[in-house]
């Protein structure tokens, strides 16, 4: 490129750069000015707000005396005892009042004064009045008319009226003084904003102008490259094709990004699988049947991987819940060797249990998830080592505490705390630590879903979760689920380590509309023992059912095309009521799951599910059915 060119271009740059700085700083000066003047405006609106406070309370203090000496004339001159209630009324009210008015007052200490003057003055006008009202009630009628005939009464109204006169003209000054400099205020921030636009204006204008001047020169000096313009013009192409790869590697690095962990996660998993079949293909086709070791780590890799859809769907709170009377004293003597595994030694873990628990009832699975969880970022939090509190205990959220967290619905609850003595965190992390994705951890070391999950889960659970943390204290947080009434279910026993078999006997029809997933289920009932029979839509599902009468269970998917798994059973079981049904699918809809909980009596295995799994549910619902 040439000198001159180039020097042209660096000055038109400079030029630009200049008025696009000079426009920044002034447009920054004027904001800052504007809101100097919205909240100077701000403050007389407040004041003047103030005032007219001070003078209502004043009318109010006023009205309230002359109420107390209306009563008092109306009670001496007829005897009846209902002209004493506005009397008795005003003279509660009006120790009250005043001592509104002081507060109102706080600022102006020649107001407080005669505030001071007025309590004592009204205190002598309700004494003057009391004495009269119990001179009548003892039947001294005339001593009680003399001290009203001695004009003390009408003396001590005077001098608060006085006082009260005096008191409002000062507000009234007041009043006038801060509309006044409330006025100017508004005319002045309207004039600034006028001045701010014109010079905004004119900046750009002005830029408009260095502009115009400077790619007059650079326009003048092309001019001059025609010869080099066919090498400009291949550098540019160049440049363009750079600059497209550019954004394309660009907008493939963002989309990355936005997986994150999860994409990162499931590539790993993915090369484990991939990796481990190739290497068990390989020995086969040589001859060597030593595999167990790549398919242990092939089966390890498809769990995780069925671990981490689960996340995602606890997370988007789509996992289907199964809540049962739960014993939160019995789940925590379960849970102490899986939390000091996962925590270490450097953790020291305490657990306070309540005596007299009561039930709840939440899903037992999910709340030991929730759990582990808070547990683990106690952990992160205390990087040196710490004590982990894990406390239960019977609550009760009144009406006041529902109105201060107007998602809590009052009532009964068992709440389990866990409390460590970590690094603790502010108040603004603690108001965004439920959102997804929100992390104060290192990049790497955290997702941001641990905690988004235990908020959703409790909300489908229909309780409460509350966190307490001080900087350098550490943090507490409350998970609070309903009390159930009822006993709590015994803790199911270890489950058999032999897979549950069946027999030819036994026949179920899989309907599925995937034929790989179809396929795949078909030989593992099969080498389960079962007899399985398939079909790819509803339509064929009752055709063998019309056809079969010794099907004993029906394994559905969901989601099907045309007719779900739902009206399907529906319908099946209409025509054969005897006939058990076993839900599958990977993600859960509205057809089976209401409220993020399992409707009653529905057998729900989700995708994707081990021959173990498999075995074991549809053998749980075979013998449920012959019990």
């Amino acid at each position: 490129m040439p000198v001159r060119f180039r020097s042209l271009i660096d000055v038109s740059l400079r030029r630009l750069n200049f008025s696009l700085v000079a426009s920044t700083v002034l447009a920054a000066i004027l904001v800052g000015v504007a809101f100097w003047f919205v909240a100077l405006q701000q403050s007389e609106h407040d004041r003047v707000r103030r005032t007219l406070e001070v003078r209502n309370q004043i009318a109010q203090v006023v009205t309230l005396i002359q109420r107390a000496e209306s009563g008092q004339r109306g009670y001496l001159y007829t005897g009846r005892e209902l002209y004493l209630t506005p009397y008795e009324a005003a003279a509660e009210a009006i120790p009250r009042a005043l001592g509104e008015l002081e507060k109102l007052v706080g600022d102006n200490p020649a107001q407080q004064d005669a505030v001071r003057r007025l309590r004592q003055i009204t205190a002598d006008k309700l004494l003057e009045v009391r004495s009269t009202v119990e001179l009548k009630r003892s039947g001294d009628n005339d001593r009680a008319l003399s001290v009203v005939n001695s004009d003390s009464g009408q003396n001590l109204m005077d001098e608060i009226r006085t006082l009260v006169g005096r008191m409002e003209q000062e507000e009234n000054g007041l009043l006038q003084k801060r509309q006044a400099a409330q006025q100017l205020y508004g005319v002045l921030l309207e004039s600034g904003a006028a001045l701010a636009f014109v010079l905004i204006c004119a900046s750009a204008v002005f830029g408009a102008m260095l502009t115009r001047r400077s790619f007059a020169a650079i326009d003048s000096t092309h001019r001059q490259l025609v010869d080099t313009n066919e090498e400009l013009l291949k550098q540019i192409s160049q440049r363009e094709t750079a600059e497209s790869q550019l954004r394309q590697a660009q907008k493939m690095e963002a989309i990355g990004q936005l997986s994150g962990g999860i994409a990162h996660d499931f590539n790993n998993m993915l090369a484990v699988i991939s990796g481990s079949l190739e290497l068990m293909k390989r020995r086969i086709t040589a001859g060597d049947f030593n595999i167990d070791r790549q398919l242990s780590a092939a089966l390890e890799a498809a769990k995780r991987s069925a671990s981490l859809t689960q996340r995602l769907l606890a997370f988007a709170r789509r996992q289907p819940l199964a809540p049962q009377p739960i014993d939160a004293n019995r789940m925590m003597a379960n849970m102490s060797d899986l939390l000091r595994s996962t925590l270490g030694e450097q953790i020291q873990i305490e657990t306070v249990k309540a005596g007299g628990l009561w039930t709840s009832r939440a899903d037992p699975h999910q709340l030991e998830n929730a759990i582990l969880n808070i547990a683990i970022n106690a952990r992160d939090a205390m990087p040196d080592g710490g004590r982990l509190t894990i406390e239960t205990a019977n609550a009760y959220l009144d009406e006041a505490y529902a109105r201060d967290n107007t998602d809590v619905e009052p009532g009964q609850y068992v709440m389990v705390a866990i409390t460590d003595t970590g690094t603790g965190m502010s108040a603004e992390t603690v108001s965004r630590v439920f959102d997804p994705f929100f992390t104060t951890k290192p990049a790497g070391t955290g997702t941001g879903l641990g905690l988004s999950q235990v908020f959703g889960f409790v909300k489908q659970s229909h309780g409460h979760v509350k966190i307490y943390s001080e900087l350098g204290a550490g943090t507490t947080i409350k998970i609070y689920l309903p009390r159930f009434i009822g006993e709590a279910a015994a803790a199911p026993p270890p489950s058999a380590a032999a897979v549950s078999s069946g027999n030819a006997r036994e026949v179920i029809l899989v309907v599925e509309d995937d034929e790989l997933m179809r396929r795949t289920t078909m030989e593992s009932l099969t080498a389960l023992g079962y007899t399985a029979l398939d079909a790819e839509s509803a339509a064929q599902a009752l055709a063998v059912l019309e056809l079969r009468n010794d099907i004993a269970l029906l394994f559905t998917d969901v989601v099907m095309p045309e007719v779900n798994g739902k009206t399907l059973a529906d319908e099946a079981l209409r025509r054969r009521p005897d006939l058990k049904v076993i839900y599958t699918t990977g993600y859960t809809p509205n057809a089976v799951v209401h409220g993020g909980v399992l409707d009653p009596g529905v057998q729900l295995l989700s995708k994707p599910f081990t021959l173990e799994q498999l075995a074991t549910k549809v053998r749980t619902v075979l013998d449920k059915q012959d019990a």
